[in-house]
């Protein structure tokens, strides 16, 4: 499926271009096209490849999935591949939709898959319709701002079920497995957002030090420039909620460690404390006459010190905090 945008003089003319036009308004100087392809085959491009003189290697990259994310420069185009990331409501699972754009100098060709959010892209651009002047560059600005813009977000909400995290670390009534299975699924979006963000930053470095491969106006470099401040921000907070996550598994390692050692503690208090009367018991339990043997003085001296021994060391590791 496709789905053309046609801008004329910086302005939104026409949202129902037919794919048999694009060759035509290709030659016109004061149109730029967005051209969206979802799920084409290499075929599907044939048309845009030759009018806008597409590399066969990208598209090649295009049609395929799982691309590193990248900006590559060809004679006539430049090839992008990202990945717009955002969370999903209720579970919390990180969801990712590749995208491909080809960057040429009066179209901006798109493909990707259904799971990829189109009209989210046609709402950042309608919202900043002052800078469609700017043409292409515009449409690309507004493509990168809006996948790192959802970059940053996903790191927010990560970084906010990392504050809960750490809130339920020390509750002693939270289930040991649920914690693990919690931090385990946060380290594994992390670490699925750190593939998608970090090579960002060679993206927007890449674009920033050749603005010359789009005809990029000097009055888009800072719109530019704020895109790869917001990268790097992200990529700085997903390394740091990568160890934060890291450290938190590493403390209630920890914590688990010292629970078992207060058990381990209290165990040996209480053998301590039952071992008094069983020795008291054997050494009175002798079949040799001893001290009070047959009597009732040997019965409440055997009893006193069984009670007095057992309250003293009872006494003795309760104020070491032992029980």
């Amino acid at each position: 499926m496709v789905f053309i945008r046609l801008y004329r003089e910086g302005k939104l003319e026409r949202d129902d271009v037919s794919a048999h036009e694009i060759e035509a308004l290709a030659h016109q100087d004061d149109v730029v096209l967005w051209i969206d392809y979802t799920d084409p085959t290499a075929d599907d491009l044939l048309g845009v490849e030759t009018v806008y003189g597409l590399h066969r290697l990208a598209v090649e990259d295009a049609v395929h999935d799982f691309q590193r994310p990248k900006l590559d420069r060809y004679p006539n185009h430049l090839f992008l591949s990202a990945y717009q990331a955002g969370l999903q409501p209720g579970t919390g699972e990180l969801a990712i939709a590749e995208i491909s754009a080809f960057v040429t100098r009066k179209a901006l060709v798109t493909v990707h898959g259904p799971e990829f959010d189109a009209d989210k892209l046609m709402a950042h651009w309608d919202a900043e319709t002052d800078l469609a002047a700017h043409g292409v560059p515009f449409l690309f600005w507004g493509l990168l701002d809006m996948i790192v813009d959802g970059h940053f977000d996903a790191v927010q909400e990560l970084d906010g079920h990392i504050d809960a995290l750490e809130e339920s670390l020390f509750d002693d009534h939270s289930p040991d497995h649920e914690l693990q299975r919690k931090t385990f699924e946060l380290r594994k979006n992390l670490v699925r957002l750190r593939r998608v963000v970090l090579p960002m930053r060679e993206v927007l470095n890449t674009l920033l030090r050749r603005d010359d491969l789009i005809g990029c106006s000097p009055a888009m470099q800072p719109f530019l420039q704020d895109v790869y401040d917001h990268v790097l921000r992200a990529t700085e907070w997903t390394e740091s909620l990568r160890d934060l996550v890291t450290t938190i598994l590493e403390t209630h390692i920890s914590i688990q460690g010292n629970q078992m050692n207060l058990v381990m503690k209290k165990v040996t208090s209480w053998a301590a404390i039952i071992a008094v009367p069983t020795a008291v018991t054997g050494f009175f339990g002798q079949n040799v006459p001893f001290f009070g043997f047959q009597s009732d003085y040997g019965l409440w001296l055997s009893t006193a010190l069984m009670a007095g021994g057992s309250i003293f060391l009872y006494l003795a590791f309760k104020k070491r905090d032992w029980i």
